[in-house]
């Protein structure tokens, strides 16, 4: 018997086949999950159908998360798409996140407030709106919240700079809306994943070092791959974790356990 039968839930954030939404996206559908799609555009609605016809999936809506409430293709609209159609969801997964990429190079002093406030807005006031918006639609038999976060919320990692404050905000953000909507049997988690080859992270400048680095430093010495990530969110998103809330769940290798990196692995 599959994980999730019976489950359905919405993926936002799929880039493309290689994307961290698109791995767990991949394994809550082969444990028997129905799964609905959101798209910020075109662009990837394009990349995104061929993938959803490979696991039969049907349904997608586009969303862009910063947009406000009022307006067509906001957060708020999606769910009220979604409740039309469904009426009810079991999950939701949260992969989103964007800053100026030419921001993240250099020092995080000099950041523009522009690029801090948008950043912030997408990478993790968004998840707080997707809470808002999609509890109302699993308050009769609970559901689960899942995020992404990332090492550089716990501490200083190069070219990350303001993505880092707001990963922060986002694991902040976390512990707050699981107390909020635990009375609701509704829990709230986040993945935070080891570097990955993905899009989003070949856009980090010395993105190739940092991982050469926490391969060589992380105590299984690997880093992980879409399977290990997927699991875990597996894990998350079913009622094997039901007792599970609040967290940040790290699917690094042990990376994350390593106080200070030898000078030799700097070099």
């Amino acid at each position: 018997m599959t994980i999730m039968k019976n489950k359905k839930g919405l993926i936002m954030g799929v880039a493309n086949d290689r994307s961290i939404a698109w791995g767990i996206a991949k394994k809550l559908s082969d444990e028997g999950a129905e799964l609905l799609f959101s798209y910020q555009n075109e662009g990837f609605k394009k990349r995104l159908i061929p993938l959803m016809d490979s696991i039969n999936s049907k349904k997608c809506y586009e969303c862009d998360v910063s947009k406000d409430t009022n307006e067509s293709n906001s957060i708020e609209h999606l769910f009220k798409q979604i409740y039309e159609d469904s009426k009810t969801i079991d999950f939701v997964v949260h992969a989103l996140a964007y800053s100026d990429k030419e921001e993240l190079k250099g020092k995080y002093v000099n950041c523009s407030r522009e690029n801090f406030l948008n950043s912030l807005d997408v990478s993790a006031f968004s998840f707080t709106r997707v809470a808002k918006s999609s509890f109302p639609l699993m308050s009769y038999n609970g559901g689960s919240l899942l995020t992404l976060s990332y090492l550089g919320a716990e501490r200083t990692t190069p070219n990350y700079n303001v993505m880092g404050v707001a990963k922060s905000a986002l694991e902040a953000s976390i512990k707050y809306l699981a107390m909020d909507l635990g009375k609701n049997n509704i829990r709230v988690n986040a993945l935070s994943a080891g570097p990955v080859k993905t899009l989003a992270g070949a856009a980090i400048s010395g993105a190739r070092h940092v991982y050469r680095y926490s391969e060589n430093v992380a105590p299984l010495k690997f880093n992980p791959e879409l399977k290990e990530i997927s699991n875990s969110a597996l894990y998350l998103l079913s009622n094997l974790s039901s007792g599970v809330t609040g967290n940040v769940h790290h699917v690094d290798g042990g990376l994350h356990s390593v106080a200070i990196p030898k000078s030799e692995d700097l070099e």
